[in-house]
This record gives structure tokens, C-alpha cells and sequence, in this order.
């Protein structure tokens, strides 16, 4: 029997979930509200995982692709101290494949091969329960139903009011991320200062990371603790500047991160002097328990299911959720068994999500931490020297 299917969402955890499904010849329909793959920036990169993300492309037949578009190198790390002094400068031995980096771009693009993904159908709300099965309401106005809809559609969830009362909640955390391009050969010695991995620095209550990608791009994230609203009021971070900020403001913007990382090493303070925009991504996350009574036809994955702060867990999290969940819908025969595979397969999300999202709160706390060497040790802990 093949049941109708449905995700919502066309991120890390929808596609693998639908590329697994597909490899077992099981029809799955993939719903987008973004209109083409390429609509909005695919982020930075990952590290996938040997137990996670790797382990869910291996389920879908992709890992030696996978390997073939990886990059080892980036799993290279160095910490400064804010006077520029290095702290550690660790590097992957040569068969070392344990985190490899990947661009978010490549990985969709890998994911949707042959997956027929429908863009611009963008989901208003989830009806559970009907005659016909899950009911999917659309933007444009139009309806479907489906025997089971897969809510992978991140942190603002429309699925998950079908399960769940939950909403995201602000850490305190805030970041900021700007970009360089073609570092070597515009920003020598901002590559050198990166290397092949990345390059992180820790002060009280903030950092600054930057990350080489591929192609020469660099992302650079500073974070830092701030009331949700710090931009209305740059006082409060004593920067020294106007009470209000304009974040569409680029130049205001840097001058703003200059004045809260001042006093920090020239080369550091250089990856903000040349980055070419700013994006505000203030840090939310779901209750560290956050779990729902079953309902049948409705599920989730990855952050519309448990949204963590971002230290390299969720996406690795989320695509094995989507490969596992995959598995038990293809093997279910009836439509008692989906339910109950379904059912089944959220017990064991619940229990292995709220175990990362403690851990990656904990981390969080840690990374932008008044104590800065509580981060450093947070390196130690999860790469001893």
C-alpha cells in the first residue's frame, strides 16, 4: 500500500526525508513556499556528522557524493585570545572524516537529484483529523489531503500548531552575520588568519567566528548577549553610540560591531571592517522538553520539532530524524501500521532531542559566557588536544 505523504518544507530534514522515501519507490509530494531553490542565500556551512548527518545520507545512498563534495580540511579550528594571542590551532589528520564541511547549497542540491519538489506552495495551516486524512491549507487558497503531513518547516512551523501549543523563545543571544568573498586573493591575510577550517574568538558575553566555505567565501558570525530589542537602544551594550540603530543600515551596523568588539586584535576586527552586509539572527529556541501528545496524520522533524541553538547539532539531527522516519513509513503495509510507526518513531525523537537540546543549551551558555575560558574548555572537552 502506498500512502499518501506529504512534507512541508524543502530544508535538510524534508529532503532527506523525501530522498530516502524515494529510494524506496514510495511517492512522497515535497511542498516549498519559497518559489525556486535559489530564492533566498542557502546559509553557510555544515559539519555532518559520522552518527548524524552522515549516517542519514548513507540511508539515503548518497554518502560517497557526499564525500566527493566534502571538505576534511574544514574541520580545522584555531582560538585567539582577543589580544590576537593563539590558543589552539588544531587540524584533522589526513583520514580524518569524522565532521566533515559541506556548503548548505551543495547539500540541497545533492538531496533534491531526482526529488520533484513543488516551489511556491506555501502552507498556511494543518487540519488533522478529517475524513479524508491531514488536511494541507494553502496560501493561494487551495486545500489537500494526505494520510500523513511531515511538518520540516523550521523554526516558524505552520504545521506544528496541528501538535503542539509550543512557540520559539529568545535565548538572550544574538548574532550578526556578514561575508567576504574571495578571500585569498582580496584578503590574504584574513585567509591565513582563517585557515582551511575556521577561526574563533571569545570575550565576555560575545564572540566572533569566521568560517571559510567553499569557493574562497567566508562567513563571519558575531554573537554577543543583548535584550531582543539592543537595537532600539545601542546604550544598553555600551557602545557609546545613538540610542537606536538601523539594522538595513550597513555602515551603521559595522560601526556599531567596531564599537561593542573595540579593543580587540586589528586582524580580527578586520573581518567586520570588510564584511559587505549584515544579517540580524537573533537566537531562538524550543522549550528543552518540548514534546506532544501523538495526533495521528501530523508529525515533525528537526526545528519545527525541537529548535536549539545553532552549534552544529540541528541540521545533523534533523536529516537523520527525516532518513529514520522514512524507514518506518516505507516499511508500514496498512494504515494502522503508519500510525503506529509514526507513532513509535516520535518516542525515540523525543527522547535522543531532548538529550542534544540540554547539551546544546548547556554549549550555548558556555560560548558567549561573562567567564571566556568557559568556551575554550568547551573546545577541549569536545576536541582534546
Amino acid at each position: 500500500m502506498r500512502h499518501r505523504i506529504a512534507v512541508i518544507g524543502a530544508g535538510p530534514a524534508g529532503l532527506t526525508f523525501a530522498r530516502v522515501l524515494h529510494r524506496h519507490d514510495h511517492p512522497v509530494t515535497v511542498l516549498e513556499r519559497d518559489p525556486a531553490p535559489d530564492a533566498r542565500p542557502p546559509g553557510g556551512t555544515l559539519d555532518l556528522h559520522e552518527g548524524l548527518g552522515q549516517l542519514a545520507l548513507g540511508k539515503a545512498g548518497l554518502l560517497a557524493e557526499f564525500q566527493a563534495l566534502s571538505r576534511p580540511e574544514g574541520q580545522a579550528m584555531r582560538i585567539l585570545d582577543v589580544d590576537g594571542t593563539v590558543l589552539r590551532d588544531w587540524h584533522p589528520r589526513p583520514d580524518e572524516r569524522a565532521n566533515p564541511e559541506i556548503d548548505r547549497g551543495q547539500l540541497r542540491d545533492l538531496l533534491l537529484g531526482p526529488l520533484d519538489v513543488q516551489w511556491g506552495r506555501g502552507v498556511t495551516e494543518v487540519v488533522p483529523g478529517t475524513r479524508d486524512g491531514a488536511l494541507v491549507r494553502f496560501a493561494d487558497g487551495r486545500q489537500e489531503t494526505f494520510d500523513l503531513v511531515v511538518g520540516a518547516d523550521g523554526a516558524w512551523s505552520r504545521v506544528r500548531p496541528a501538535v503542539s501549543s509550543a512557540t520559539p523563545h529568545y535565548t538572550g543571544v544574538t548574532m550578526i552575520e556578514t561575508s567576504l568573498d574571495d578571500v585569498d586573493t582580496r584578503h590574504p591575510d584574513l585567509a591565513q588568519l582563517i585557515g582551511d577550517g575556521s577561526v574563533a574568538v571569545y570575550g565576555v558575553n560575545r564572540n566572533l567566528v569566521a568560517q571559510r566555505n567553499s569557493g574562497g567565501h567566508v562567513k563571519v558570525y558575531a554573537q554577543f548577549r543583548a535584550p531582543l530589542d539592543w537595537h532600539t537602544n545601542v546604550d544598553r551594550l555600551n557602545a557609546g553610540l545613538e540610542a537606536s540603530l538601523d539594522l538595513t543600515d550597513v555602515e551603521a551596523v559595522r560601526s556599531s560591531l567596531l564599537a561593542l568588539f573595540r579593543g580587540w586584535t586589528a586582524p580580527v576586527l578586520d573581518l567586520l571592517r570588510h564584511g559587505t552586509a549584515f544579517a540580524h539572527r537573533p537566537h531562538y529556541v524550543l522549550p528543552v522538553s518540548h514534546t506532544w501528545a501523538h495526533v495521528p496524520g501530523v508529525t515533525l522533524l528537526g526545528d519545527a520539532a525541537h529548535l536549539m541553538p545553532p552549534l552544529g547539532v540541528g541540521a545533523n539531527l534533523a536529516m537523520l530524524e527525516g532518513a529514520e522516519l522514512a524507514e518506518s513509513v516505507a516499511a508500514a503495509l496498512g494504515p494502522g501500521d503508519l500510525d503506529e510507526a509514526v507513532r513509535a518513531f516520535e518516542e525515540r525523537m523525543s527522547a535522543r532531542a531532548g538529550r542534544l537540546a540540554k547539551m546544546t543549551a548547556a554549549g550555548l551558555e558556555r560560548l558567549v559566557s561573562p567567564d571566556p575560558t568557559q568556551a575554550l574548555a568547551l573546545f577541549d572537552d569536545v576536541q582534546p588536544a
